[in-house]
């Protein structure tokens, strides 16, 4: 017998800014499960929207590549908290997404929450691991030194819905970099939630900004922006990768090339030097005598 309440669906809207827009088009678009059944609604973004989520993204890089490595770090785990704390929906959300059961989606959830927890630890290493003192025959001092690239549009793996959508955008904020993200287009429910998860962490707005809808449509305009850094073509089929690299070229981005990934290996630290330029700083040394010895 029925009690009389309507059900009451969830909204699902992008995330920009630290904010939660609807699509400036106005447009939605229907998610389906494995199965065909409705899911929701999503957004449709447009190309506005994309050029709103650089705006959002290059405003919050100089507070966030700013930041402590340590502070980074600190965030990172707090982002694997929430997400810990939210198990049960991930898992229903990953499971309606990707056809999975849900002992299989619940080790999809668990993996790609400890991937946040890699990422997290490795914020103040991976400097150690890439940069350092240089032998330089002279009375000189050189110091190399990761710093991040700037703005980094991602288009997310389609078929890997959360744990590969964690595992292209983690890296990227580990290292100082903002991005803008580009949900599967057919799967974009556990992204966009992921962005509620991120607004209640201590992530600053702007770090991380999740756009859904066409991944063609939207990653064009990414590719050609002139205020964009970077880009990661993982989630363009081979034509539309393309497309892109000829088209990031025109203000030399730095370019991840889409290839075959398992997100269940080990991710190694790939991911976190590909958005990582080096620095590399000259200082003079004092000689001490005649032996030519120096400090």
């Amino acid at each position: 017998m029925s009690d009389g309440r309507l059900s009451v669906f969830k909204t699902y809207k992008l995330y920009v800014g630290g904010k939660f827009p609807r699509s400036e088009s106005g447009r939605v678009y229907e998610v389906n499960d494995s199965k065909g059944k409705w899911l929701a609604n999503a957004p449709q973004s447009s190309r506005k929207d994309a050029r709103d989520a650089v705006v959002a993204a290059r405003k919050a890089f100089g507070g966030w590549s700013g930041a402590t490595a340590y502070n980074r770090g600190q965030i990172l785990y707090r982002v694997a908290e929430m997400l810990e704390g939210r198990r049960e929906q991930f898992v229903r959300e990953v499971a309606d997404a990707e056809g999975l059961s849900k002992s299989k989606a619940a080790a999809v959830v668990d993996a790609a929450v400890d991937r946040w927890v890699w990422y997290a630890g490795w914020t103040d290493k991976i400097g150690q691991i890439v940069g350092g003192a240089n032998p330089v025959a002279g009375p000189f001092l050189n110091l190399s030194t990761p710093e991040p690239t700037g703005v980094v549009a991602v288009l997310a793996p389609q078929e890997s819905s959360f744990l590969g959508l964690v595992s292209v955008i983690a890296p990227v904020i580990a290292t100082g970099n903002t991005a803008v993200v580009v949900a599967s287009a057919d799967a974009p429910l556990p992204a966009l939630s992921l962005g509620e998860v991120l607004a209640t962490s201590d992530l600053p707005g702007g770090v991380v900004n999740i756009l859904s809808g066409s991944t063609a449509e939207l990653a064009a305009p990414l590719a050609s922006h002139q205020d964009v850094n970077a880009i990661d073509l993982t989630g363009a089929d081979a034509g539309l990768a393309k497309e892109l690299e000829i088209a990031a070229a025109d203000n030399l981005k730095r370019t991840l090339r889409p290839q075959a990934v398992d997100w269940s290996a080990d991710p190694g630290t790939r991911r976190l030097t590909a958005f990582l330029e080096t620095k590399t700083v000259w200082h003079p040394t004092g000689a001490l005598g005649a032996s030519g010895s120096s400090y």
